[in-house]
């Protein structure tokens, strides 16, 4: 599950995995009924919150995610052999198993760019160098670069489809 709506002051967008017995969400939640942990960890990325602060609306400061704008733009990564899928998983799980330790924390609290625990940070961290690495850029890029990046598979996906 992703907030419709996001702090502009986070690094990250704070997704959630849901299962059928957890009851019903509200209206400001966007659900992803197949997401498996590759897609958390994929969408869990710096890749995909730089992509979402590019492309994505506003709400004031903050993020307004759109399935059509981002989502459905988004360019996922290509070919990624089983075993970095794999790893993804792990990392995905890890971000989930550590945010379970700071029980009593809402996600709010988790993910402000002051206060966002080190090991979940440091998560995140380990999640972002794997998935950068199924894109086959570089850690070193600063986030235009990245952004640039992406974009450029963009228009590659788009001349391919024409």
């Amino acid at each position: 599950m992703i907030p419709k709506v996001s702090s502009g002051a986070r690094e990250y967008i704070p997704l959630g995995m849901m299962q059928p017995q957890d009851g019903l969400c509200s209206d400001l939640l966007k659900l992803f009924p197949q997401a498996t942990l590759f897609h958390f960890s994929v969408l869990s990325s710096v890749l995909h919150t730089v992509w979402l602060q590019v492309v994505g609306g506003r709400l004031k400061m903050d993020w307004r995610y759109s399935t059509e704008l981002v989502y459905n733009t988004f360019p996922w990564p290509q070919k990624v052999d089983s075993k970095l899928q794999q790893k993804m998983e792990k990392a995905a799980q890890k971000i989930l198993d550590t945010r379970s330790k700071h029980q009593g924390c809402s996600l709010a609290q988790l993910y402000d760019r002051e206060t966002m625990p080190a090991d979940l940070r440091q998560a995140h961290h380990a999640n972002d160098l794997l998935v950068l690495q199924a894109y086959g850029f570089d850690d070193s890029w600063s986030r235009d670069e990245l952004f640039a990046a992406l974009y450029k598979l963009y228009c590659k996906l788009l001349a391919a489809k024409k």
